[in-house]
């Protein structure tokens, strides 16, 4: 293990023989006696009994793989919550153990001893990618405070500055940490300085930790317990409660992760819920710790799990309050739903398995509640789901949670975004005003001589890059139909940019092209910018002249004709020859962008010659070209299921 030599100061020769035994500091017998202060702290202690003053809500947030699992992690054993275990315990889907990152946030509730006073932490660990910016949304609508959690390595980045904002406008009380001080390449004083230039931190504010090696991690205990505030709550009211996450469990049906604002809920009282006006009794209550520990009530400013009885999984409406039945009480703001950038179909492979994943997906959307759903169909494929997800990365974990949590096999058609466009008045009435419509299914496309006006949406994207890779990546930017907005210097080497970019042109490949041409080194971001006029067109397909809906795609005019080229040549290779002649167009309004000719299968009429008149020859090749002929006019081209699904899937 190399270890950065600036941080040995602060570490005695205990910690120092521990790091060149490779043994984990806390885990040795003075690290624990220094710090594990509370790590016999009375684990059935009565949770409602703790005074507002001494409870604190805070998440943890960060840029991807900056350590905000591992610093959980930490944060746990060090509370005695756990008694070590297996690395990113908070991690519980096999999904997030595989890719390494965190896409489901999750709760667990701390005890603390600080001043010989028992505190009840609640910490929410949120992922770091910004297609689970939902999920930060939602747990900083319950909290006081963030840990901003920064790499002394890479330092600033794309997510960093977005997180920073969303809490900032959230006026919450920030904790700048930086982790991994531990590496040899660590530059905390470099980081620091980036963050006094972006966010105006003080210097002074900034923690330095390692949370792998547990350096400096008690101070971010003592910080979260001094700095941060407890919650404004009113336990002498009535029962107000924010349902601001939902799982499934197939013996106790839809269970709500609520925060208590005002009031208490006990046991076996009835509730009920302003979205779907229905009641219920509660039969269970628990707080995590990670894991659920059953408890006999929740009081105002505490995290739990409330089990009572919802069956449907529509019922548990993310953002709903909660209240007891016999009063009435106003509903709490809750938080803003995020709006699905990318679209896809979801088809099962065989329409006998519609009902199986129809419940899949209603299950998983309820863990899952960016997720909008909504019905579709297919010639090709049958009957499906239009599902509109908040990014790429959303879509691909949606899909491999399915298969792996519900052992279910989905058609994922190609991803598209949803397009504006405002159609001309009807001729009956020319003073009407003109209709809008969104579409995010080519098929829904309308004619071209009914339409006035077409936009598509936009994102601002934030990048922050080495400025040697700043040309290349200024030129994939132009090359997307980018306009930049802004270019500053964090320091000597570091650049952020700010482009507007059309969604349609990062929702495939942006982030992984950027990556490559900047040695992985670059990050990016995004938040939605509305829509602006744009000039798109419907790029249909015509197989001997018929237009096949599945395979059409809404292009940017500029785009049309590489687009058409590549799926033309695609085609070409996935649609197996016939006995008839195909020819494959992309045709835009009426105009062929592209072509390509599949050949017919031939058969040798002129074999069982052997001699004789060179007319005989002739006869016998127009008889079969009249034939084909004849066979074209009349034949369809047939088109295998499975070439549907190879060409339609992303």
């Amino acid at each position: 293990m190399r270890i950065n030599k600036n941080i040995l100061p602060i570490l005695n020769t205990v910690k120092y023989a521990a790091l060149k035994k490779d043994i984990p500091l806390w885990s040795t017998a003075s690290f624990k006696r220094h710090y594990c202060v509370n790590a016999d702290a009375d684990s059935s202690i009565n949770f409602s009994d703790i005074p507002i003053e001494r409870i604190r809500n805070f998440s943890i947030i960060a840029h991807v793989d900056h350590g905000k699992s591992t610093l959980a992690d930490r944060l746990l054993e060090l509370t005695g919550t756990i008694k070590g275990g297996p690395s990113q315990i908070l991690d519980k889907l096999q999904v997030e153990r595989e890719r390494g990152i965190t896409v489901k946030a999750q709760s667990a509730s701390l005890l603390y001893k600080h001043n010989g006073e028992i505190y009840l932490l609640n910490l929410i660990d949120t992922p770091g990618h910004v297609d689970f910016s939902n999920e930060v949304q939602r747990s900083l609508s319950v909290c006081q405070g963030v840990i901003l959690l920064v790499d002394s390595n890479d330092g600033v980045q794309a997510q960093t500055v977005a997180n920073f904002y969303l809490a900032f406008v959230n006026d919450l009380v920030i904790i700048p940490v930086l982790n991994k001080i531990d590496l040899k390449n660590a530059d905390p004083q470099r980081v620091t300085n980036e963050l006094k230039s972006l966010f105006d931190i003080n210097p002074a504010d900034v923690l330095k930790i390692s949370a792998k090696l547990g350096i400096g991690v008690e101070s971010v205990l003592e910080s979260v317990v001094t700095k941060l505030p407890s919650p404004k709550v009113d336990r002498s009211a009535n029962l107000r409660a924010l349902l601001f996450d939902s799982m499934y469990d197939k013996y106790r049906g839809a269970l709500s992760l609520i925060y208590v604002q005002d009031g208490c809920v006990s046991l076996g009282d009835s509730i009920a819920t302003f979205h779907n006006k229905k009641v219920y009794e509660v039969k269970s209550l628990s707080v995590l710790r990670p894991d659920e520990v059953p408890v006999k009530k929740l009081v105002a400013g505490q995290i739990g799990l409330v089990g009572c009885n919802m069956r449907s999984p529509k019922e548990a409406y993310v953002g709903d309050t909660i209240h007891h039945t016999d009063c009435t009480v106003e509903p709490l703001e809750g938080f803003k739903s995020s709006r699905p950038m990318v679209f896809a179909g979801v088809y099962p492979t065989d329409q006998s398995q519609h009902i199986n994943l129809r419940n899949a997906i209603e299950k998983l959307t309820l863990n899952d509640s960016a997720v909008t759903v909504d019905l579709d169909t297919s010639p090709a494929l049958g009957q499906g789901w239009r599902l509109g997800f908040l990014g790429l990365l959303h879509l691909e974990v949606f899909t491999q949670r399915l298969t792996q949590e519900y052992s279910a096999e989905p058609i994922i058609t190609a991803p598209s975004v949803t397009y504006k466009i405002r159609l001309k008045p009807t001729k009956q009435n020319v003073k009407d005003k003109s209709e809008v419509m969104f579409v995010n299914n080519p098929a829904h496309f309308p004619e071209q001589n009914r339409i006035e006006q077409t936009f598509e949406p936009m994102v601002i994207g934030t990048i922050v890059t080495p400025d040697k890779y700043l040309g290349p990546i200024m030129s994939l930017c132009m090359e997307r139909r980018g306009v930049q907005r802004t270019a500053n210097n964090i320091d000597n080497s570091r650049v952020i940019l700010q482009y507007d970019l059309p969604l349609c042109e990062i929702v495939l490949d942006f982030h992984d092209t950027l990556k490559t041409i900047s040695s992985g080194y670059a990050s990016f971001d995004y938040e939605n910018n509305d829509y602006i006029e744009s000039n798109l067109v419907k790029l249909g397909i015509l197989l001997n002249g018929t237009l096949v809906d599945e395979l059409s795609h809404i292009v940017h005019v500029t785009k049309a004709r590489t687009i058409g080229r590549q799926m033309v040549l695609k085609l070409k290779e996935m649609i197996p020859r016939q006995m008839i002649h195909i020819a494959i167009q992309a045709v835009v309004n009426g105009k062929v962008m592209a072509r390509e000719d599949l050949k017919a299968y031939r058969k040798d009429v002129t074999a069982k010659l052997y001699g004789g008149d060179v007319t005989r020859r002739m006869k016998l090749l127009a008889q079969q070209a009249a034939g084909k002929k004849k066979m074209r006019m009349v034949a369809n081209v047939s088109i295998p299921k499975e070439t549907f699904i190879e060409v339609l899937k992303k």
